[in-house]
């Protein structure tokens, strides 16, 4: 849920479909206690670090309402690998719709009855929003409520932009229609007309410029890049999991071989 929210929070954000970048850290629970495995968190960010050296792992997430002592286990662990991490806990139950459900926490050791006693201290923060973003966040808000009929900022932006088009759509079909009915003799030659649409093609000279062309070919590889990306991720995935079907089958035919010298 946390990966689907990021990829549709970016998308709305952008515009259009963006790649999302996160963290998993993997666990077990032995004996009811969360056991983070830290040889997969090593060569994960082993592996994070190659690509994004500017990056660090500052803290954690979980859901909940106040710190338990669950919580305070983890975070030792996570005290393993930063020194001073930072824990941020969502609330999803929360419906009070005055703040949002999410506060942050650093750790401190104090004493507590004469022993030294990992506590939570509530950070305050400020969260930071784009245009892009409360525009976003509009219109996925108000397009999620069928009901009510409403369409966002975005929305009425687009609508008004696609009728534009439209319109101009059909009026250039229009004079493409009378100049191939001029030109097929059907319709007598108008020299006015033909002079207001000689003018209209030649309003738009910025087509015909060198630079126009080269932002052109550069927006086209791009838009072409992402197509091949698409496509080569579409086929990664692919045949991932025709490997891993592969592998289920191997493994199924040599436990029936085994099995089968076992009987014979």
């Amino acid at each position: 849920m946390n990966v689907s929210e990021h990829w549709t929070r970016e998308r709305a954000q952008e515009g259009s479909v963006q790649q999302v970048i996160g963290a998993l850290i993997v666990f077990s629970i032995i004996g009811g206690d969360i056991i983070i495995d830290r040889d997969y968190y090593n060569m994960k960010e082993e592996q994070f670090k190659q690509v994004f050296s500017d990056m660090d792992f500052i803290g954690w997430y979980t859901t909940g309402d106040a710190p338990s002592q669950t919580d305070i286990k983890v975070h030792k662990q996570i005290c393993e690998i930063y020194e001073s991490p930072i824990l941020l806990k969502l609330n999803p139950y929360d419906k009070n719709i005055e703040h949002l459900p999410v506060n942050l926490y650093e750790s401190v050791i104090d004493l507590v009855s004469g022993e030294a006693t990992m506590l939570f201290v509530p950070l305050a923060y400020t969260l930071a929003t784009e245009e892009a973003e409360r525009i976003g966040v509009d219109h996925v808000a108000r397009m999620s409520s069928n009901d009510s009929g409403e369409s966002s900022l975005v929305a009425e932006h687009l609508t008004a932009q696609h009728s534009a088009i439209k319109m101009l759509h059909s009026r250039v079909r229009l004079v493409l229609e009378y100049m191939k009915a001029v030109q097929n003799g059907q319709l007598p030659r108008n020299h006015e007309i033909l002079r207001e649409a000689y003018s209209l093609c030649h309003r738009l000279p910025v087509i015909q410029g060198p630079r126009f062309r080269q932002d052109f070919y550069n927006q086209c590889n791009d838009v072409g890049l992402m197509t091949y990306l698409g496509t080569l991720t579409k086929g990664c995935n692919d045949l991932n999991q025709f490997v891993n079907k592969f592998n289920i089958l191997y493994d199924r035919q040599g436990l029936g071989l085994r099995m089968r010298g076992i009987f014979f």
